[in-house]
C-alpha cells in the first residue's frame, strides 16, 4: 500500500479514514469555466460556465449518485475532481489534502487512490493493446507489479469482474459492450483505489446488461469498501446503488439528500420533475408527469438568480434576483430553492 493509501475504521459508529477524517472527499466551491476565444488575436470573449460553486462531501464507503439532464455539468464535475481537467477555482480535499494544490509529481501518487470508469467502454480502451496490457499498464506505471506478479493480478481482476483469465490475450473489439465495460472496471481497480468516479458507466449498454454492471459495482463496493461517485441521468439506476443523491442543473446543485429520503420526499421542483419521468413497471398505475417547458439554457449565459427559474413551474420575480444557497431542511437533506 502506498503512503497515500489509508484504511478506514469504525469510530463511534461512523466510518472514518485512518487519518481520522469523517469525509474521504470534500468539494468546496468548485468551479470549471471553459474560455471562449474570438477575434484575430484569439482573445477570451466569454466563458462556458460548466460547473459553478459545487459543495458536497462523501464519507468513506458511500456511493453518491450525481444526476441531472445532459449538459448539467456532471461529467465535467467528475473530471475536475480527479484533475483530469484543471478546476478554475475551488478545493477538492481528499482525506484531508487539497489535491488541487499538488504538483504533478505528488498528484501522480494520489492518482492511485482516485480512479475513473469512463462512459464509453470502447473509446476508452486502446484497440491496439490486449486486455492484459490495458489492465496491467497502471501496475507498471506505478511500479506495483511486473512480470508474473502483474499477470496474476490482471487474471484475478478479470475473474473478480466476471470475465476469464483466458481473455488476457484478446483485444477490445473481440468483446461485447458489457464485457468491455467490465474491462474498464478492472482497469480502474488495478491500483487498489479508495475512490472511483463512475462516469455514466451503464448509459451505453442494453438495459439487461446495465443491471449486471450495476450489480457488479454494488458487489465490488461491498467487497472492497469502495467509495463511488456514480454519475448518471437514469434516476432508477441511481436509486438502486446510491446511499446519497446529488441533483445538478446547469452547473449548480439543486438538492442533496439520502437516496430513500430524496425519492420519497423530493423538495426542489427540478427533482420532482426528474422523478416524475421514471416509468412505473405496472401498466395499471399512472404517475403525474411534470413537464418542463423549453430546453436547458446555455452555460455561456446562464439565467440570473436561480438558474432553473426559466423552466420552474413555481418561479417568481424574486427568483431572478436571488441566487439560492444550499440550505439544510432536515438531517442531511439540502435544497437550493427560496420557495420551498
Amino acid at each position: 500500500m502506498s503512503a497515500v493509501a489509508e484504511s478506514v475504521s469504525k469510530t463511534d459508529g461512523k466510518t472514518k479514514t485512518a487519518k481520522g477524517n469523517e469525509y474521504l472527499l470534500e468539494v468546496k466551491n468548485l468551479k470549471k469555466y471553459f474560455p471562449i476565444r474570438g477575434g484575430i488575436l484569439s482573445q477570451v470573449v466569454g466563458n462556458v460556465k460548466a460547473v459553478e460553486d459545487l459543495n458536497f462531501r462523501i464519507r468513506p464507503g458511500e456511493v453518491v449518485g450525481l444526476v441531472g439532464e445532459s449538459g448539467s455539468g456532471k461529467t465535467t464535475a467528475g473530471r475536475a475532481i480527479l484533475r483530469l481537467i484543471e478546476p478554475t477555482a475551488g478545493e477538492v480535499i481528499f482525506d484531508g489534502v487539497d489535491v488541487t494544490k499538488l504538483n504533478k509529481k505528488t498528484m501522480r501518487e494520489y492518482r492511485k487512490e482516485m480512479q475513473i470508469i469512463f462512459q464509453d467502454p470502447f473509446a476508452s480502451l486502446n484497440p491496439r493493446m490486449t486486455v492484459g496490457d490495458i489492465i496491467g499498464e497502471a501496475l507498471q506505471i506505478h511500479n506495483l507489479a511486473k512480470g508474473k506478479a502483474k499477470d496474476e493480478k490482471v487474471a484475478d481482476l478479470l475473474e473478480k469482474t466476471g470475465l476469464s483469465s483466458a481473455h488476457m490475450r484478446r483485444y477490445p473489439h473481440e468483446f461485447s459492450g458489457g464485457q468491455r465495460q467490465r474491462i474498464g472496471i478492472a482497469r480502474a481497480l488495478a491500483v487498489d483505489p479508495q475512490f472511483i468516479v463512475a462516469d455514466e458507466p451503464v448509459s451505453a449498454l442494453d438495459v439487461s446488461i446495465q443491471a449486471q454492471v450495476v450489480n457488479l459495482l454494488q458487489d465490488l463496493k461491498e467487497e472492497l469498501g469502495l467509495t463511488l461517485l456514480f454519475i448518471a441521468h437514469d434516476l432508477a439506476v441511481v436509486e438502486y446503488i446510491s446511499d446519497v443523491v446529488i441533483v445538478m442543473y446547469l452547473g449548480r446543485i439543486m438538492e442533496i439528500a439520502p437516496a430513500k429520503e430524496l425519492y420519497s420526499n423530493p423538495i426542489h421542483p427540478y427533482t420532482e420533475s426528474l422523478l416524475s419521468a421514471i416509468p412505473i413497471p405496472d401498466p395499471t398505475l399512472k404517475r403525474e408527469r411534470i413537464l418542463l417547458e423549453g430546453d436547458i439554457p446555455s452555460p455561456i449565459n446562464p439565467p440570473s438568480g436561480c438558474v432553473f427559474r426559466t423552466r420552474c413551474p413555481i418561479a417568481t420575480k424574486e427568483c431572478a434576483e436571488v441566487v439560492p444557497q444550499l440550505e439544510e431542511v432536515s438531517p442531511d437533506h439540502f435544497k437550493a430553492c427560496i420557495h420551498r
